[in-house]
C-alpha cells in the first residue's frame, strides 16, 4: 500500500507518496489541501493509498531533501524514484533533467536535442513531472533564457525564486551558468 506523508516547511506544504522503498510522487504547494490534490493527480491509477499516521525513515529523508532543494542547496539524490507508470519519453526527459546541477540552467530545445522530440514535447513532459524539486524542472528555461513556465505553485514566480536561491542574481546579470550541451 502506498503511504502519503505531508509536512509544512517554510510556509509551503511538501508531500511525498512512497511504496516500500520507492518514491512514487512528490509535490509542494502553499496549502495542505492543495498539495494533497496535486499529489493525488500525479499518482498511478488503481493503487491503494493511505495518509500516513506518522513519518517513516524514507518519507523523512524525502521531505528533508525537498526542503534542502527548496533552500537552494545542492543535495545528492540517491532516492529510488518510481517511473514505470510514466511514458518512455517522459522518463528520458526526466532522467536528462535530473543531470542539471545546481547553479545551471538549460533550455527546452537543448534537452530535446539530447532526448529527441521538440522543445514543446519536453515542456509537456516536464509539466507532468511527478517529482518536482527532486527532478529540477525549474532549471529548464526558454531559448532566450527567460524563465518560461512552471507547473509548481505560483508558477514562474516560484521558478524564479528557486533559481535565485540556487544562484543569487539569476535574472539580474546572472551568474547562473547555461548548459548548452550535456
Amino acid at each position: 500500500m502506498m503511504n502519503i506523508d505531508c509536512k509544512e516547511i517554510d510556509k509551503a506544504w511538501c508531500c511525498v507518496a512512497i511504496e516500500g522503498e520507492k518514491v512514487i510522487a512528490t509535490n509542494f504547494s502553499p496549502g495542505e489541501e492543495e498539495v494533497l490534490q496535486s499529489l493525488l493527480e500525479s499518482l498511478p491509477y488503481d493503487v491503494p493509498f493511505q495518509i500516513a499516521g506518522k513519518s517513516n525513515r524514507l518519507s523523512n529523508k524525502v521531505l528533508k531533501t525537498m526542503k534542502a532543494i527548496f533552500d537552494g542547496k545542492d543535495v545528492p539524490s540517491n532516492l529510488n524514484l518510481e517511473m514505470d507508470h510514466l511514458s518512455r519519453y517522459t522518463r528520458r526527459v526526466l532522467r536528462c533533467v535530473s543531470s542539471i546541477p545546481v547553479g545551471y540552467v538549460t533550455t527546452y530545445g537543448a534537452i530535446a536535442k539530447v532526448v529527441g522530440g521538440s522543445p514543446r514535447a519536453v515542456g509537456q513532459a516536464l509539466a507532468s513531472n511527478p517529482f518536482p524539486l527532486l527532478i529540477p524542472c525549474h532549471r529548464v528555461v526558454h531559448a532566450d533564457l527567460s524563465i518560461g513556465g512552471f507547473s509548481g505553485y505560483s508558477g514562474a514566480e516560484t521558478k524564479q525564486r528557486l533559481l535565485r536561491k540556487e544562484d543569487e542574481g539569476y535574472g539580474n546579470n546572472a551568474k547562473m551558468r547555461y548548459m548548452a550541451k550535456f
